[in-house]
């Protein structure tokens, strides 16, 4: 995937000039701490219902902070496991945020220059 189908420039430099530079930085750890967290645990095994719900947690958080790429694949998971299919592949959803995160926590600085 290209850099610009894995995150969302435009949206992170919205966001962070919506709340400013400080704000910025506190949503963005929070994110990454509890995005890092949701990752790991994340399975099938705790049930459609519960899969689902941390599937759309993550999918929100995602678009909030232009993980566009993974937004994506937490969208289609979040549809199948919603009509009972929980054949979600979270090695290619837990690859796409590793490496949307590596890009994203690189980037900042290119994406904010003047």
């Amino acid at each position: 995937m290209t850099d610009d189908q894995l995150i969302d420039w435009a949206r992170v430099r919205e966001l962070r000039y919506e709340i400013g530079e400080d704000g910025f930085e506190e949503v963005v750890g929070l994110f990454m701490d509890e995005a890092d967290e949701t990752v790991a645990r994340m399975t099938p095994d705790v049930g459609a219902k519960k899969f689902a719900a941390d599937l759309h947690y993550l999918k929100g958080a995602a678009l909030n902070l232009g993980f566009h790429a993974l937004a994506q694949c937490c969208q289609d998971g979040e549809r199948r496991a919603n009509q009972g299919d929980l054949s979600v592949n979270l090695d290619h959803l837990r690859a796409t945020y590793v490496e949307s995160r590596a890009l994203f926590l690189g980037g900042q600085a290119g994406a904010f220059a003047a």
